[in-house]
């Protein structure tokens, strides 16, 4: 059986439902297609933060941005949960203060609003934070907190319904050629443009471009609370000094070396693992705790309770829940280029792979999708240098 569309999406994680959605609005005719009952990946698995103040100044921050404002329109089209709720970023150590005081003091000139704040300013942001020890914060209100789980499972009815957009869960895509999709059950479908949004997976579609690419799979552990009593907030995002060594915002702070080089004196298991820890809390109520990152032949099915340890004792060193009980524990697997914010290739004629976000899926999905639907419909086929060439202002 043949079937005709514009646009057969392929996967169905945030990447692949921001590309369909953005492909909808400009009046496009879309299949979305998905192996599961319904997406299991890395696209479930996260803190449901929105987070630009992670990603670079320039231009990707102010594309984050863009993303923003689709989550915020979600949540009063779709019935998404969104919650405004901004980011702490806690300084515990004189260097930890250092790096968040000199990107306060170029934050402005970037177009970034947030500020410093002292400990105890800090303090009446969240009920969570710890006052000892602590010297102060960094405050910036642009991040969103969603469920990923909830957001995840509400778009497609959304899309569906809103947009006509047509959903096949569990059907494998075993074949892309020539225009033409097939899938495991026989069907083919005849499209004009193929995006392929396969996250983790290497090997079903067009394996030999993602060995050549130098892609990289990224294990991380998280944990949940159950539901915090009498309707308790934690308020904030919250992250700790470890975060200003992971997110590339912070990379051209002048202390930044002075303080990686402490950590990695101090606590190189924390090194080690990759380890950063944040906090978010979702709709429910639960507080979502991580994380880790492990790479490539380091990956294992089972989970590490070294890391798990670690987390949790440099997570009780800055926060207090009324409830921290750990309710439930998971890791996930994302793609993740080792130099370029996003991957997008081109096998074959207006056939597309769009992968490897990072760990900024939720953050950035729908920024990205929207600049590459404006170039395809501009005829801009090679957008690989739209990915490339803005990655780090």
């Amino acid at each position: 059986m043949e079937r005709e569309v514009d646009v057969v999406v392929v996967g169905g994680g945030i990447v692949g439902l921001a590309n369909a959605w953005a492909a909808a609005r400009r009046g496009r005719s879309v299949v979305l297609i998905e192996r599961d009952a319904a997406a299991q990946g890395a696209s479930v698995r996260n803190f449901g933060m929105v987070w630009p103040i992670g990603q670079p100044i320039g231009e990707l921050y102010h594309r984050a941005l863009r993303s923003r404002r689709r989550w915020l329109e979600l949540g009063e089209r779709a019935g998404v949960w969104v919650n405004s709720c901004g980011s702490l970023h806690l300084a515990r150590r004189p260097d930890e203060l250092a790096v968040l005081e000199e990107f306060a003091a170029r934050a402005p000139a970037a177009g970034i609003e947030c500020e410093m704040l002292t400990a105890s300013a800090a303090v009446s942001r969240s009920p969570a934070v710890r006052s000892a020890g602590l010297l102060g914060a960094l405050w910036s209100s642009a991040e969103l907190c969603v469920d990923p789980r909830e957001a995840v499972a509400k778009l497609p009815r959304f899309l569906a319904e809103a947009h006509g957009v047509e959903f096949r869960f569990g059907e494998t895509v075993t074949r892309v050629a020539n225009g033409r999709v097939r899938t495991a059950g026989g069907t083919t479908w005849r499209a004009e443009r193929v995006v392929v949004c396969s996250g983790s997976d290497f090997q079903t579609l067009f394996p030999e471009v993602y060995a050549s690419s130098g892609i990289r799979r990224c294990k991380l552990q998280m944990m949940r609370t159950g539901p915090q009593p009498a309707a308790w907030r934690l308020g904030p995002h919250v992250a700790g000094g470890l975060t200003l060594c992971h997110y590339t915002s912070f990379r051209d702070c002048p202390s930044l070396p002075t303080l990686r080089g402490r950590i990695e004196r101090e606590q190189p298991d924390i090194v080690r693992y990759g380890i950063h820890v944040m906090a978010s809390q979702n709709g429910l109520g639960e507080v979502v705790i991580g994380d880790s990152h492990e790479y490539d032949g380091d990956i294992s099915p089972f989970d590490k309770t070294e890391i798990d340890r670690l987390i949790l004792e440099y997570f009780h060193e800055m926060l207090e829940l009324p409830n921290a009980t750990i309710a439930g524990r998971w890791h996930g697997v994302y793609a993740k280029h080792p130099t370029l914010p996003i991957f997008v290739a081109e096998p074959q004629p207006s056939v597309h792979i769009v992968s490897a976000p990072g760990g900024a899926g939720m953050t950035m999905s729908f920024g990205w999708a929207d600049d590459l639907w404006d170039a395809w419909e501009a005829g801009q086929e090679g957008v690989q240098r739209v990915a490339a060439s803005p990655s780090f202002a």
